[in-house]
């Protein structure tokens, strides 16, 4: 015990000092701006030096294994035309078969053969013929060359009569050693003999090594010249600001005289008159404020509560508040409840004011990918099966059987489908919602359905509009903003796709989102109809002659409305 007890010791003081370390580096962290913007820049910058390495590394070697790949096919097929004519007369058997590849080898390797032009960047190889059938007398397979290098998966692709390469690994007396192995059949009088030509990558390792160690010593000293960057431009902010910080808290502590010097004209500068302007003024109210005593001493004890309140956000408060609703009343746990539900949806109506203001800017940009819309759909329905369910309302999806993708952003598309499942929710009074997408090869249509109160003539056109209603006292299960179909009205022309509807009294409404297949193609027809088959047809009856009686109106029934722009009551958002 007692030899173990001083390294016991030691590891302690070790521990203790690596946390008093940690301590001070910590504190240094949540006190110096310069620190954290140097390391920040630094880790950032780390990250874009490795990606840009690793997409200029797999960029350089990809570039030289095709250029290599191409020489060296080139120069097969160069030396299987010319030992073509060696082996159209090969007859298999009797017949002295290593004797011909051997002749043919030599024919390839042999100097004026008249192949440098095309074998020109392909570089040194070992030839290799072999027959796939023969068995010499020794049982191994008759070829001529080092046969044993050639990989199986290679051969069996020769043996079904095509060419093809592949790079192996093998162990020679050198070493390992790394080759790209080309083959391609050559036709004699019984069968196809392989013809393999083996190149050796080890000048392409040897390139992509230098490549290699040329960007990590590039990229480490470009990231020490941008941590000294970082650190002198963050330096020049930091600087002013610890100096007003000081003089701020001289000014504090009563030294009432203390100014920032302004030098120059720039951000600083302003803010160095701002705040001596601040002083000045306070300093006036202060000693306007001296005579009196007592309201001097009231007045700082303000100023010095209102500076140093931190400052909360509504949010947090009723982040907490919720948190500790199981100990409140009841009537006061309901309050706090309906508060963070309302914060929720004002959260949600931000987002879409943002989402809707940075779409009429033009500023947004599809992450379109080859997405598979049955799958998209599948999730919209997920999203709104609560409260589909809480409105006993079905949802049915009618969707093909095999892959229908397209290049779009998912997550717009998704979101507009959502849109529209929930709108038919809510409008469809509990009877089932009907989702059908189709795809013809040019474009996909999704249409969504619903049987509920449908919409009047030139209604069509105003379900787009923001915060449009037509029946301001019906009440919705979604809590919507108002935006939704605004939103997905924009995200369908991001696609280059329609977003349409269709609607008439009792007979329910239709909204159909088209959208192409290939981004950037224009659309000219859609997989499927917006109005629905099967409606019944419409008799055309007489209009009845208008009447002067005169409707009295209740108490209820008179309310007041807006003045709109468009004829026609406002409808619930859809």
């Amino acid at each position: 015990m007692s030899v173990l007890d001083p390294a016991v010791r030691a590891l302690r003081r070790g521990v203790e000092r690596a946390r008093r370390q940690a301590a001070a580096f910590g504190d240094l962290w949540r006190r110096s701006l310069q620190l954290r913007v140097v390391v920040s820049t630094l880790a950032l910058s780390s990250a874009v030096v490795f990606v840009l390495g690793m997409v200029l590394q797999v960029q350089i070697t990809g570039q030289l294994l095709d250029t290599k790949t191409q020489a060296a096919i080139r120069q097969t097929e160069a030396s299987a035309a010319a030992v073509q004519p060696d082996l159209s007369g090969l007859n298999p058997g009797p017949d002295s078969v290593k004797s011909r590849f051997t002749a043919a080898l030599n024919k390839i390797n042999a100097a004026g053969s008249g192949l440098d032009a095309t074998s020109s960047g392909a570089g040194a190889f070992e030839p290799v013929l072999s027959d796939p059938v023969g068995i010499g007398s020794d049982g191994l397979p008759t070829a001529v060359g080092p046969w044993q290098d050639v990989p199986a998966g290679l051969t069996k692709v020769l043996e079904r009569g095509s060419a093809g390469w592949q790079i192996t690994t093998v162990e020679r007396s050198t070493g390992r050693t790394t080759l790209l192995v080309v083959g391609k059949p050559v036709n004699s009088s019984a069968r196809a003999m392989h013809l393999y030509l083996l190149f050796p990558l080890t000048g392409e390792q040897s390139t992509a090594e230098v490549v290699q160690s040329t960007l990590v010593v590039g990229g480490l000293v470009l990231l020490l010249l941008l941590a000294v960057i970082a650190n002198l431009v963050t330096r020049q902010v930091v600087r002013p600001v610890r100096q007003a910080a000081e003089i701020a808290e001289r000014f504090a502590d009563g030294s009432l005289d203390e100014r920032m010097p302004v030098v120059g004209e720039d951000d600083v500068a302003r803010l160095a008159e701002s705040y001596n302007e601040m002083a000045a003024s306070i300093q006036r109210q202060i000693h306007q404020l001296e005579e009196f005593g007592q309201l001097q001493r009231r007045f700082t004890s303000d100023v010095s509560h209102e500076l140093r309140t931190p400052l909360t956000t509504v949010r947090m408060a009723a982040d907490v508040l919720h948190a500790s609703r199981e100990q409140f009343p009841g009537g006061l746990a309901r309050s706090t409840e309906l508060l963070v539900d309302e914060l929720d949806r004002f959260e949600s109506l931000l987002g879409d004011l943002l989402e809707i203001s940075r779409l009429d800017a033009g500023v947004e940009e599809l992450a379109a990918d080859l997405i598979d819309i049955r799958v998209l759909a599948r999730r919209a329905h997920d999203s709104v099966r609560a409260i589909a369910n809480s409105s006993g309302t079905t949802i049915v999806l009618d969707l093909p059987d095999h892959e229908v993708t397209a290049e779009l952003d998912s997550r717009r598309i998704e979101r507009i489908l959502r849109n529209l499942l929930a709108n038919a929710i809510d409008h469809g009074e509990g009877l089932p919602v009907e989702l059908t997408l189709r795809g013809d090869g040019d474009a996909v249509a999704v249409v969504v359905r619903d049987r509920g109160v449908g919409l009047r003539a030139g209604e069509a056109d105003l379900v787009f509009n923001r915060f449009w209603r037509a029946d301001p006292s019906r009440n919705r299960r979604t809590g919507g903003t108002g935006l939704g179909l605004s939103i997905s009205l924009e995200d369908a022309r991001l696609h280059g796709g329609w977003l349409e509807a269709w609607g008439e009294r009792g007979y329910g409404a239709v909204f159909r989102l088209t959208v192409p297949c290939r981004h950037g193609h224009e659309l000219t027809a859609s997989p499927l109809p917006l109005e629905p088959p099967d409606l019944p047809a419409v008799v055309a009856e007489p209009e009845p002659e208008e009447s002067a009686e005169e409707v009295e109106l209740t108490e209820e029934e008179i309310t007041w409305q807006p003045a709109q722009p468009v004829t026609g009551e406002r409808e619930e958002v859809r």
